[in-house]
């Protein structure tokens, strides 16, 4: 088996299975409680003034 079959195996097995895995964790993350108040903040921070904003 060459490299390149090995690494192709590899990602139409695993690959898939970790890639859906991360999608689904960082998806899951914007729905978590513990950040909805940086999600509101940066969702309005169009709507503040200029010098009202940190950076």
């Amino acid at each position: 088996m060459s490299t390149y079959d090995a690494f192709r195996h590899f990602a139409d097995s695993w690959g898939l299975v970790m890639m859906a895995a991360v999608f689904v964790t960082f998806t899951g993350w914007t729905f978590l409680p513990s950040v909805r108040d940086a999600h509101r903040t940066a969702a309005t921070s169009i709507f503040e003034p200029e010098d009202a904003i940190d950076g």
